[in-house]
């Protein structure tokens, strides 16, 4: 059984990558989270891109731990702030993971777009980096529209006012097997399944 650490300690994130392998009925790898390896100094996400913050995790994970590691970074990129929050996404109100403030902050700035122009993109890029130091980095994107107000309580972040193309619901009203199916982070993390396959042997 190969172990396959994924540089997070968000528990959604280690049974959303579980269930992909198994949906892909990938065997043999067991993925782990930081949790279950001691402790490592974990570099500040500064990178300029989704992917460059993804590798310099995944890089410091494999380093530390000897093991081959997934990272990913993940946010939204709204088309009428030329891509913004982007990279800054989980602290666009200045506070790190303040999910309402970054919210109230967002609407507060579209506030004047007409709803034609509120296009986006949830984005994510996805790290897998090998003892030997090899290295794959991967992006996903989920197309929608931002809505004036939010809804559901499903997920996190900025589900709330995202609608995904081709659905009436906002990401924070579907299911997480219907947001696995869909969403960024599902989409970059299936796009690393052929190197899952050749760890699993």
């Amino acid at each position: 059984m190969t172990r396959l650490l994924l540089a997070t300690r968000n528990e959604k994130k280690l049974v959303e990558l579980r269930r992909i392998l198994e949906a892909a009925d990938v065997t043999g790898v067991e993925v782990i989270g930081l949790a279950d390896v001691p402790p490592f100094p974990e570099a500040p996400e500064t990178g300029a891109t989704f992917e460059d913050n993804a590798l310099a995790k995944a890089v410091d994970a494999a380093r530390a731990t000897g093991l081959p590691a997934v990272a990913d970074d993940s946010g939204i990129a709204v088309d009428a702030l030329n891509g913004m929050p982007g990279v800054l996404s989980a602290r666009w109100s200045g506070k790190h993971g303040d999910d309402q403030a970054n919210l109230d902050l967002l609407l507060g700035q579209l506030a004047d777009v007409p709803d034609e122009r509120r296009g986006g993109a949830f984005v994510a890029a996805a790290a897998l980096v090998l003892p030997d130091g090899s290295e794959t980095v991967v992006r996903g994107e989920w197309r929608g529209t931002i809505i004036r107000e939010a809804r559901g309580r499903n997920g996190f972040g900025y589900d709330p006012i995202f609608v995904p193309e081709g659905e009436t619901r906002t990401s924070a009203e579907l299911s997480a097997e219907e947001k696995d199916a869909d969403s960024h982070r599902g989409r970059a993390l299936r796009k690393l399944l052929p190197e899952l396959r050749k760890l699993a042997g």
